[in-house]
Formats: structure tokens, sequence, C-alpha cells
């Protein structure tokens, strides 16, 4: 006589789970496949010990001369590495040698690292005359302030306050012309780009103190005048050009600088779409704002305009309608990736002293490929010995153990490409050490879930019902090991730099996608071979019931009948 099947009732809809998985497959290598240059397959960014890069060597220099102290070049460093990691760039090491500082950008070049070595001083002067860099050209019309009652008011020579800015204050903050006159090729450099160069001797640049021969011999149409460098003294008057060398200035002293912004962002102009760089004041500094734009207002121009001036180079050069006691925005006919670089300059801090960069030289790999294949060979052998333990002790489940580690290995692959395209995250040797070891918390989780299954199972459960209250025991001990092992690489990864970021990152994130894999697929996929018969074979899964033989296969249960007197 046949044996009836179990009963279907209560069983895990498995379907639905490999559903969501096939799902967060297809939407990461969709991403890999289509977010690659051209359509070429995208492929992990590389740290600077597996493919080199780019190093610059940047000399200090101190608005006095003198040799700037132990704690201003710390300082530095620390606000650089800021600076490298929040324009995503990974595994960048900044280093003290002697009196420089060198910096190394995996992949990177000269034009990369500009951007993260720039002195970023920030400070907004008052206008005192400005006027074309080259005639005939018209310079850019000055910006206004956007009020939070209506449209922006006219820009005209004479600005007139509305009733609703002479009533109160206006809190929305800046907003920079819309027109931009169009540069030659020569007058487009940015100061990110050319704001390391140094004061070439015998040339005055923008940012220099104020002097009537300063002022008429600043060319601004010269890309090398306008690139900064010039030590810029806050109490002091100077002379400067519009990033585009079309407008020059005599810009009184600063009143507001980078040290009173709290915070910065980039964005877009919500009616322009217009990139825009948001600037969060801090108390002191939004007071000392609100008081600057108070001087500036009402005054007529150009004196009624407040310069916006980076590395001695005017970003914008707003006209301000009103008293401004709120945040302010910055726009200046940049794009995305400017506004970026600008807002993690502006994020991170102005650095204690500027620098002078050397040229930057290409670095070859840090790591030879004898040791790289090294490396690659250990990690095999431990990822073999994992394999080879799981057939051994665990038989037929083992093959449940590769499955995970294959779908691991997959998603983890992956996410790592995309983060390298999107975040700039490079993966170096440490970050693979950082894979290798969480091979090991990966199998953990299975190693839980396997012996407690054996466990149900000794004390006489069928292998389905001993499934799913394996999962329910199991389940809690996988999560707390593994939000242990996040905890730890999130903790090492804000106290360390360097390398070692690169393996808290990597062990952090394989992490997370184990918990997925063992919700998503390990589980599921147990759940449904439990309903095949060789399933209960011990010679395939090591399980054995209570009395060592082969687990119970269900089916209705003997009771012992007591009879009553009557019946005796």
């Amino acid at each position: 006589m046949a044996r009836p099947g179990p009963s279907t009732r209560g069983q895990l809809h498995v379907g639905r789970y490999f559903a969501a998985l096939g799902l967060i497959f297809a939407i990461i290598y969709a991403t890999v496949a289509f977010a690659g240059p051209g359509s070429a397959w995208l492929k992990p960014k590389l740290g600077l010990d597996l493919q080199g890069g780019a190093q610059v060597i940047l000399t200090p220099k101190t608005e006095s001369g003198a040799k700037p102290s132990n704690s201003q070049l710390t300082a530095a460093v620390e606000i650089l590495r800021q600076r490298v990691n929040g324009a995503g760039v990974s595994e960048a090491e900044v280093v003290i040698e002697g009196a420089q500082i060198v910096v190394s950008v995996p992949g990177g070049n000269r034009d990369s690292i500009a951007t993260v070595t720039q002195a970023a001083q920030l400070q907004f002067r008052r206008v005192v005359t400005e006027e074309a860099a080259v005639p005939p050209v018209v310079p850019t019309p000055s910006a206004t302030v956007k009020t939070s009652s209506g449209p922006s008011p006219a820009k005209s020579a004479t600005p007139k306050p509305t009733a609703s800015t002479a009533k109160r204050p206006v809190t929305s903050g800046l907003r920079a012309a819309a027109a931009t006159p169009t540069p030659t090729p020569s007058a487009t450099s940015t100061p990110s780009a050319s704001s390391a160069t140094g004061v070439p001797a015998g040339l005055v640049v923008s940012g220099s103190v104020y002097t009537a021969a300063n002022y008429a011999a600043l060319d601004c149409s010269n890309p090398k005048a306008r690139a900064g460098g010039a030590p810029e003294v806050p109490t002091k008057e100077i002379v400067a050009c519009d990033r585009t060398g079309t407008v020059k200035y005599h810009l009184a002293i600063a009143k507001v600088s980078g040290k009173d912004v709290k915070g910065a962002n980039v964005g877009a102009d919500p009616t322009t779409g217009q990139v825009q760089v948001n600037l969060q004041f801090k108390g002191s500094g939004q007071d000392r704002w609100t008081k600057l734009t108070t001087e500036a207002y009402n005054q007529t121009p150009p004196t009624n305009q407040v310069a916006i001036v980076l590395d001695g180079v005017v970003i914008t050069a707003p006209t301000i309608n009103s008293v401004i006691n709120g945040d302010a925005q910055i726009t200046g006919q940049f794009t995305q990736k400017e506004g970026q670089d600008l807002a993690n300059n502006l994020k991170f801090g102005a650095l204690p002293v500027s620098f002078v960069a050397g040229d930057a030289q290409v670095v070859s790999a840090t790591l030879g490929s004898d040791q790289l294949r090294s490396g690659l060979l250990a990690g095999g052998i431990g990822l073999a010995a994992v394999v080879l333990y799981s057939l051994l002790y665990y038989r037929a489940l083992g093959f449940v153990t590769i499955a995970s580690l294959l779908i691991s290995a997959g998603l983890t692959y992956g996410m790592i490409c995309i983060l390298g395209k999107e975040l700039g995250f490079a993966l170096s040797l440490a970050g693979i050490a950082g894979l290798i070891v969480s091979v090991g918390i990966t199998a953990d989780s299975f190693v839980v879930f396997f012996e407690r299954l054996k466990d149900e199972i000794k004390e006489g459960r069928t292998p389905r019902s001993a499934v799913d209250r394996a999962w329910v025991r199991a389940r809690r001990t996988i999560l707390s090991a593994d939000t242990v092992s996040l905890l730890a690489a999130v903790i090492l990864y804000f106290v360390s730099v360097g390398g070692v970021r690169g393996f808290a990152f990597t062990l952090g994130l394989s992490t997370m996608l184990d918990v997925a894999v063992v919700f998503l697929f390990t589980r599921p996929l147990l759940s449904y071979l439990s309903r095949f018969r060789w399933f209960s074979r011990s010679r395939l899964t090591g399980f054995f019931g209570p009395d060592g033989g082969e687990p119970s296969l269900g089916g209705p249960r003997k009771s012992l009948v007591v009879p009553t007197p009557q019946e005796a």
C-alpha cells in the first residue's frame, strides 16, 4: 500500500524567494552590463597596489614664509584624506615625507589630484570696483537675490528693493546670473585645475593684495594670472578675476570665511535646473553672513555685490537685494562634477596651509605580480578547504554550501563593479583579503543552520519539519553573528586609513550580502530539497534519527491504548 504524501499545508513558497533573488541579480548585472564605457562590460576598479596611479608631491607654504608646524601638516593630511574619500577615490594614500605631503591616487592623473589638493580658501568679500577684463567683452551681469515671495528682481544697474524685500528678510539664498559669456579656449581653466601651480614670478595673479598698480596690471585673460595662488590675507583688500576671465574686481576685506561654513552639498536650482552648491553656516558664521548682506543691501552698484571667492578667484558676485538670514546657494555655470568637487572641498574645510604642487608622476603597481598570485593562491586554497570540509562532513549538503558561495560571489562581484563606477571604490589586496575572510563568515552561517537541522532530526522529527524548526532557531544566531561582524567592519572603517579601510569595506559588504543569500537562497533551497525522499537518506546527508538510523519519514504514529476496568 503506497504511503500518502505529506500535506502541503504551511509549505514555504520557495519560488517567491528565488524570484526576489533573481530580480536582484537582474538589476545588478543589468547595471554592470550597461554602466561600462560605451558598450563594454563594467569591471572592478583596482587600487594603487594592483594597477598603479598618479602621485604628486605638495610643498606647503605659509603667509609668513615660515616652515609649517607638525600640527598644521597633520591637520592638512587629515583634511586631504577626507576630501579624497568624499570624492569617492578609495585606497588613496596621503602621507607626510619630511616637510612635504605625498598624495597618491589609484588610476588617477594631475586633474584628479588637483581637486583635492587645492587650498579651498573660501571668502565672502564686498565688491569695491569691477570692470570688464578684456574690452569690449561685456562682463557677466551680476547675480541677484531671489526673494521667497516671487520671481527674482530684474537685473539692472541700480536695483530697487521691492516691497516684499524691504519689509522682511529673504532666506532663499543667492542666485547667479543666467547669462554667461563664451570664453576663448585659453580662458576656460577653472581654479580647481590650476590653483596649485604657484605664483609665477613677476606676474600679478588673482587674489593678490590690492594696490592701484596691481589692479591695473592684473590681466584676467591670462590663464596663469587668474589661476590664483597668491597667499590670501583676509584682512587685506585684494584684486581678483572671475573664473571665466572676463571681469576683474577690487574686493574689500573678507567678512565671512570657509571656517564659518557648517556644511555644503551639491544640488539643482528647482526653477532652472542649474547646478548649485548649497551652503549652511554655523551659528556665529550665520551672524557674520547676515551682517555682511546688511552692509551691502541698498548700496550703490557695484558695492551692493558680495563676491564669493575661492582660492583668490571669484566664483560669483551676486547683488544683494535684501538682508539674508538663511543659507546661500552658489551657482557659477559649472558642471555636476565641478559642483561636487567644490562642495566636498567646502564641506571638509579649508587647509591650514596652502601648497605648491609638483608635476604629477605615474607610479607603477606597488604589488608585484608574484605577490598578487601568491595572495590569490592563498585565497583559492582557503576556499577549496571550505568546500572540501563541507562535502566530507555534510555530504550532499556540501553542494548547497557551494551553490550559496557562488551566489554570494556573484552578488559581491557585481556590487564591487557598481561601487567602483558610482562611488570610486577601488579594490586593493587588502580588500581581497576582506573578501577571503568573509568566506569563513558565510560558511559559518551554513554550519549553524546545518548543525541545528541535525539536532532537530536526531530528536525524531522528519527532515521537512526539521528544516522549518531549525531555521527558526538558527536565524537568531546567524543574525547575531553577522551583526557583530558588520559592527566590527564599520568601526574599523571609520577609525582606520588607507588599505585597512578597503579591508573593512569589503568585509562589511560581504557580511550584508551573506544575510541576503542565507534568507533568499540557502533557507528556501533546503526547504525545497527536504520534500524529496533522498533527503532522508543518511548516506547522502549525514543526518541520523534518534536511534542512529535513518531519519523519520513521518506518517501515522502508534499510540499506547490503556484498557478501562470494564474491558479488563
